[in-house]
């Protein structure tokens, strides 16, 4: 049996965010993005993280913290080139409206408001 991907969209991890986790594929929407790099703090994958970051904001270094236990996704709202959404952990909860931009005709994470 597969597993489920852990962006909540219901489908299998091969199926939804996997492809984009292995350089397979490319998000087709700002949303399919955010999922995706969602899955990537879920899985460990800094890497994903690094690619998908506007190179005009992104930190020098991905660090990201393994005792953090990612628990769930919402999205909120998804229009044009924003995303919001709630993630939870074992330790709370993040809402954010995340900016996304097309570089090159890929989707990149720019920035987001935190709240």
């Amino acid at each position: 049996m597969q597993k489920t991907c852990p962006c909540g969209t219901g489908a299998t991890y091969d199926a939804c965010c996997g492809p984009l986790l292995a350089h397979t594929a490319q998000a087709g929407s700002p949303e399919q993005l955010m999922r995706s790099r969602y899955t990537a703090h879920v899985t460990g994958d800094a890497d994903h993280l690094y690619r998908t970051w506007h190179p005009r904001t992104r930190p020098d270094d991905i660090a990201l913290d393994p005792t953090t236990r990612w628990t769930g996704l919402e999205i909120l709202r998804a229009e044009g080139d924003t995303v919001e959404f709630v993630a939870t952990s074992e330790s709370g909860r993040m809402h954010e409206v995340s900016r996304f931009e097309q570089r090159a005709g890929r989707w990149v994470y720019v920035d987001g408001d935190v709240s």
